[in-house]
C-alpha cells in the first residue's frame, strides 16, 4: 500500500446514483465522468461502484481550479 492509501476493507463505494445526489449532477454526467476516465470507478457487473474519496477528490480538485 502506497501513501495515503486505505485498507481496501475500508473503502466505501458509492454507486452512480448515489454519486449523483452528492455531486447534484445527473446520473448521465458521472457516466460520462467514469468513461472519460476523470472519476475512478470499478465495474461490477453490468454496474459501475466509485470509491466515495475519489469523488471528494474530484470536487476539491475542481473547486481549487476554479479559484
Amino acid at each position: 500500500m502506497g501513501s495515503g492509501e486505505r485498507p481496501l476493507s475500508e473503502v466505501r463505494f458509492l454507486t452512480v446514483a448515489e454519486v449523483a445526489a452528492v455531486m447534484r449532477v445527473s446520473k448521465m454526467t458521472v457516466y460520462r465522468l467514469v468513461h472519460s476516465g476523470e472519476l475512478p470507478a470499478i465495474r461490477v457487473g453490468r454496474s459501475f461502484r466509485v470509491p466515495e474519496q475519489a469523488v471528494h477528490d474530484y470536487l476539491r480538485d475542481a473547486y481549487i481550479e476554479a479559484g
